[in-house]
């Protein structure tokens, strides 16, 4: 029996699982679990059913292809092969295509999509730009062959002759559609003078359409300073583009004519709304001189300086009230204020004290008033003022403030 290295059966298992033709390219159903999105774009996930589980790559180069975004719990359908990794000895499925279980991958990307961009409130009507009524030159991003761009010129020429049009070209189907229409918007936006953009393309299949339901063509259309109509295959088919637009035309041939009006019908309403306009111009100028003949037929045209003597009279007379009434009301307010500065000086008057039965008493030699008894000696004469009169006394004897 021969003895063999751990790489050696590793590396044998490896062989036969790779030269084994179930194993080499099958078809396996299952759920979604642990699934995880590295740095580098490869996706790394369980795949289980009710009773086992595989571990699971796909590789960057792979995933990039999905339309819709792998998610835990997902029902899926994958294609791919069976090999061992040498470094942990574990066996696993090295994905190469995926889909989803029961529904289309572009069916569930739509709603994926449509979900995600409602959330953010991109598809709101309150972003909605209104369309200019006249626009002077209208933006295109479309397929520059075909009948889709001939028919909208050609209406577009037709409708409002002269109006300057701007195609930037671009590939409506494939995988370089949506980064091309997405720049084409771009382009547009930084073009200047362009008043609207029509983007759009004729009719195919949901594959064929696909370009614009990309997110990337989304987001370009919502971050357009210009307004957008979408114009994308018949009038059954609708794309994210249609819910983020500033309007949806059923067809590219329908856009073209929301874009601009008839020159003959817009020449005839302008000549209409000039004719009622001079019309009313001059019932307004004939009623202004009816009212001027009867203005000027009354008295107070025909008298004029009595009016204005008689006007500035009842005016000077008005005057005259007023400040009379102001005179008064300032008179009145200064008695009283005199009235309280009287008031307040008679509280404050040493003499108003006397009333209330004090006195002051007053020294014959210094004339200065007395306010302690060791101010006086035995024999001084003082004044003694009293509310009414003074009496003129002579100090026997001091007493201190103790002997009262």
């Amino acid at each position: 029996m021969k003895l063999l290295s751990v790489r050696e059966l590793t590396l044998y298992i490896k062989d036969i699982m790779e030269n084994d033709r179930l194993l080499t390219n099958l078809w396996v159903k299952g759920e979604l679990s642990n699934f995880k999105r590295a740095s580098s774009g490869h996706m790394y996930f369980t795949l289980k059913d009710g009773y086992s589980c595989i571990r699971s790559v796909m590789f960057s180069s792979r995933a990039r292809t999905l339309v819709f975004k792998p998610e835990d719990g997902m029902s899926v359908r994958v294609r791919g092969y069976v090999s061992l990794y040498e470094r942990d000895g574990n066996y696993q499925l090295y994905v190469q295509e995926m889909e989803p279980d029961g529904v289309g991958a572009l069916y569930l990307a739509f709603e994926q999509l449509k979900e995600k961009l409602s959330r953010e409130g991109i598809f709101d009507a309150r972003h909605k730009q209104r369309l200019p009524l006249l626009p002077g030159c209208i933006g295109i991003v479309t397929s520059p062959t075909g009948a889709v761009i001939r028919d909208m010129v050609n209406i577009i020429g037709r409708r409002w002759p002269g109006v300057k049009i701007v195609l930037v070209p671009v590939a409506v189907q494939g995988n370089a559609a949506p980064g091309e229409v997405a720049e084409g918007l771009r382009k547009l936006n930084k073009l200047g003078g362009v008043d609207i953009i029509i983007a759009g393309r004729g009719g195919g299949s949901l594959e064929e359409l696909w370009a614009f339901n990309t997110e990337i063509v989304a987001r370009a259309i919502f971050a357009s300073r210009i307004p957008v109509v979408s114009a994308v295959g018949h009038e059954t088919d609708y794309t994210i583009a249609d819910m983020v637009a500033d309007l949806r035309a059923p067809t590219p041939s329908a856009a073209a004519e929301m874009v601009v009006p008839v020159k003959k019908e817009t020449d005839r309403y302008i000549s209409t709304q000039q004719d009622r306009l001079r019309r009313a111009l001059d019932d307004y100028l004939t009623r202004c001189r009816v009212r001027l003949d009867r203005y000027c037929q009354s008295p107070v045209f025909r008298r004029p300086a009595d009016r204005i003597t008689g006007t500035r009279k009842m005016h000077l007379d008005f005057l005259n009230r007023r400040l009379e009434d102001i005179i008064k009301n300032n008179i009145n307010r200064h008695k009283g204020n005199l009235a309280t500065i009287a008031g307040r000086l008679n509280a404050l008057s040493p003499l108003s004290t006397l009333v209330r039965g004090y006195s002051i008493c007053v020294s014959e030699e210094t004339g200065e008033v007395l306010k302690n008894a060791s101010d006086a000696r035995p024999g001084d004469g003082v004044k003694v003022r009293l509310h009414r009169g003074t009496l003129l006394c002579h100090i026997e004897k001091t007493l201190p403030e103790s002997d009262l």
